[in-house]
């Protein structure tokens, strides 16, 4: 562990936003007014962010973090060998942001890292680029949202396909009535986790640590558990402690395309969810398939997780009208089905009524750059709290996952009632584990409570809400706690 601390973290990073407050923000910039960033987290997605923001006229990535030093000895080597510049390398991410020749600085580390390291580069006076989800849990969100605000910072989410040119065109179709009233706006990652990057293998452990990773520093906020699996890296996402299952992982993207298309409404009144980790047999905690409903009104939305095959002993996947992982915005005249790239309007026959291209959301990071510059957030086409707000929408299903129980299908049945769009969801779940030859007698479903929110405060109202408001924030470990007041 490094030797500086975290009253000294705060000491400069509270110097360095004294300092920003008082001086026009151009001035601050690099030299020739370049942007110089800094990259945090870059064994995986974070290779992305080094290549995308580099290429962009202006701007030069100038350093790179990650807890696991052959991530860092591998991604600046490849960067000199390509650039012919050389990086700045840390480890420890307090000693990047204290490096006040970096301007804005972007994350990919694992998802119990994103709020803190966005509240300490907003306290540190930078600008920020955080993947999604930009939280762990629902609280801390919030908390990034009020950094981000205090210390006057541009922050935004990797949520890219806000920058489709193709979805911001379709969504205003959508929103002036073209197809009349949206009835329900779905989302879907029917995505495999069957095998390769889906199955989390392990034993009792501890296994061992990957020579060279500081493991404090990877475990930051989270609890330091020994390693009960034997890949460290990116199998975090299917267990609790780190990750969010395919809800936080791939699925907030279409959560935030399904809120999207609803207006970009505040947090669902009411949520519930049904599902379970079936047939795989291994050591990760999260559902694998699993159905998530929020109850905005006067259209819900219903979230789908599948990652299992279409049937047992094959590889291809399920879809919904034509889509694995994308959205499906059902109207009372017709219904629009896509994703990154846009998609088709279909009348209420199938036929298809019109097509809205776009770009896929690649001028993301431009569009975070522009921000920048201009230091409007309204130039943001993903501001932190649209991040937020739809990183807490799969937190909220996971907390009623996380309270279920094990019932029968029959049993479930009969909880749902004749709440239509659920008893569909759940029909066709049942069918596809029936697939999947999966034994509900030996590996029964979950079925969350419904549980109220109040939008206003985000807290849980209501029946076993003392028993959700446990589950809304977690508990930090010293020093890595991500503060009350920020």
């Amino acid at each position: 562990m490094s030797k500086f601390t975290r009253r000294d973290f705060f000491k400069s990073s509270m110097a360095v936003g004294a300092s920003l407050a008082l001086v026009p923000y151009a001035r601050v910039l690099g030299a020739n007014n370049d942007i110089r960033v800094g990259v945090i987290g870059v064994g995986g997605q974070g290779g992305g962010h080094i290549g995308n923001f580099n290429k962009l006229p202006g701007v030069r990535v100038v350093a790179i973090c990650d807890a696991d030093k052959a991530h860092v000895q591998k991604k600046a080597r490849d960067f000199e060998k390509k650039n012919n510049a050389k990086l700045k390398t840390y480890m420890d991410v307090r000693k990047m942001l204290d490096d006040r020749s970096i301007d804005a600085v972007s994350t990919a580390t694992p998802n119990h890292w994103h709020s803190l390291v966005t509240i300490w580069a907003c306290q540190a006076g930078k600008d920020m680029y955080c993947e999604k989800p930009v939280s762990h849990n629902v609280w801390e969100g919030r908390k990034v949202v009020e950094a981000a605000r205090k210390y006057n910072r541009i922050v935004q989410t990797g949520t890219q396909k806000r920058s489709d040119e193709g979805l911001i065109e379709v969504f205003e179709y959508i929103r002036r009535g073209n197809i009349g009233k949206i009835k329900v706006s779905r989302g879907f990652c029917y995505k495999p986790r069957f095998s390769g990057n889906g199955i989390v293998h392990g034993t009792n452990g501890p296994n061992t640590v990957p020579e060279g990773v500081d493991y404090n520093l990877w475990c930051g906020p989270a609890e330091m558990k020994p390693l009960r699996r034997k890949q460290l890296h990116y199998k975090w996402h299917w267990v609790w402690n780190t990750g969010n299952g395919d809800l936080g992982n791939q699925g907030i993207h279409e959560m935030d395309l399904a809120r999207w298309a609803l207006g970009d409404p505040k947090l669902a009144p009411r949520v519930i969810s049904i599902g379970g980790r079936f047939a795989v047999g291994d050591a990760g905690e999260t559902g694998n398939t699993q159905i998530v409903y929020l109850d905005y009104k006067p259209a819900p939305l219903i979230f789908e997780v599948r990652g299992l095959p279409r049937k047992k002993g094959e590889t291809s996947m399920d879809h919904y009208r034509g889509t694995r992982i994308g959205m499906v915005v059902e109207c009372e005249n017709g219904y629009f089905v896509g994703g990154g790239g846009g998609g088709w309007i279909y009348d209420n026959n199938d036929k298809k009524v019109k097509q809205f291209k776009g770009g896929g959301g690649g001028g993301h990071y431009a569009n975070f750059i522009k921000a920048v510059r201009s230091h409007k957030v309204s130039d943001l086409n993903a501001d932190i709290e649209k991040g937020h707000l739809s990183s807490a929408l799969c937190h909220m299903g996971n907390i009623s996952y996380l309270l279920g129980k094990k019932m029968s299908a029959d049993e479930i049945k009969q909880a749902i009632g004749d709440n239509a769009v659920l008893k569909d969801a759940f029909d066709r779940m049942l069918e596809h584990l029936n697939a999947n030859e999966v034994d509900l007698a030996k590996e029964p479903i979950t079925m969350g409570p419904m549980l109220t929110m109040d939008p206003r405060t985000e807290k849980f109202v209501g029946e076993k809400s003392d028993w959700a408001n446990m589950l809304v924030k977690r508990n930090y470990r010293e020093p890595f706690v991500v503060p009350e007041k920020v």
